[in-house]
């Protein structure tokens, strides 16, 4: 009776500890494996792994094309760290699906931007124009931002950068809740974030993801972005699981991700379209 206490004690307290944060076996002192997204997440990474591997520590990355399973499998223990979300999604995240994941790190912005789909400028724009935007709250809220920037909608009163700069939970900023003026009579097509570049011919414009404007090689067809401080509000970040931020090989890869080496990286490959957090 007291070996089978003794066992199921510690297979609670194993639990315990994978639920804080504890042990993982995709983050140790000399390993560690990061979920990103493939651009431009997992190439700086890529250019991380050497520095990385410098310091005694090393650095896989798995690749992924979504917003969610990344965070499901830093919760699940899958992964050791993410890095391809900026801190409003991640906190919407945590309130939406119960998750324990906590900011580690800012490491660089992506201004979100206007893409041309079937209308070739915000200009030529016509009365019941179609506009993707992504369908998360935070991206979509974002986009909306960005649109009442350019004089396209109104948004109701308090919606606005602060929303995003001071929220710590959930947040309700949509399509179908935010606008208080529509005169142009624009139709919303809310879509996964990766799907809006390959619906652009179906669409007059869209509202895309640094990222994903990136993957698909469309980033040098923006027709407008964010300003530069709306854009540092949503940096994207290191991600952990609640409880490891101070892990030797997190602090390692954030002292990389920080470095002079890869903000200089970033600066000559992206050209602004990708900017390193100072």
């Amino acid at each position: 009776m007291k070996k089978f206490i003794a066992v199921v004690c510690a297979a609670a307290l194993c639990a315990g500890l994978a639920a804080c944060g504890g042990a993982n076996k995709n983050l140790t002192d000399t390993y560690i494996k990061v979920g990103a997204s493939p651009a431009p997440h997992a190439d700086i990474l890529r250019q991380a792994q050497p520095l990385l591997e410098e310091k005694g520590i090393k650095l896989e990355i798995q690749e992924f094309d979504d917003y969610v399973v990344p965070n499901t499998a830093l919760e699940n223990g899958d992964l050791g760290a993410n890095y391809f979300q900026h801190e409003p999604y991640l906190k919407d995240f945590n309130a939406q699906n119960n998750t324990h994941l906590a900011t580690a790190a800012y490491v660089h912005y992506e201004p979100l931007g206007v893409y041309p789909g079937k209308t070739s400028s915000i200009e030529a724009l016509p009365d019941g124009a179609k506009i993707g935007i992504p369908n998360d709250n935070t991206n979509g809220g974002r986009a909306l931002l960005l649109l009442a920037d350019l004089g396209l909608i109104t948004l109701k009163d308090g919606l606005d950068l602060d929303y995003f700069r001071n929220a710590e939970g959930a947040l309700n900023f949509s399509e179908y809740d935010g606008i208080a003026e529509n005169p142009k009579n624009i139709q919303f097509v809310a879509l996964e974030a990766a799907n809006l570049p390959p619906s652009l011919p179906d669409l007059d414009l869209a509202v895309i993801n640094g990222n994903y404007a990136l993957g698909a090689g469309i980033a040098d067809q923006v027709l407008t972005t964010e300003t530069p401080e709306t854009a540092q509000v949503f940096a994207n970040v290191l991600a952990v699981k609640e409880g490891n931020e101070n892990s030797k090989a997190v602090q390692a890869l954030i002292e990389v991700l920080n470095s002079e080496t890869i903000k200089e990286y970033i600066q000559d490959t992206y050209k602004g379209t990708v900017v390193p957090v100072e």
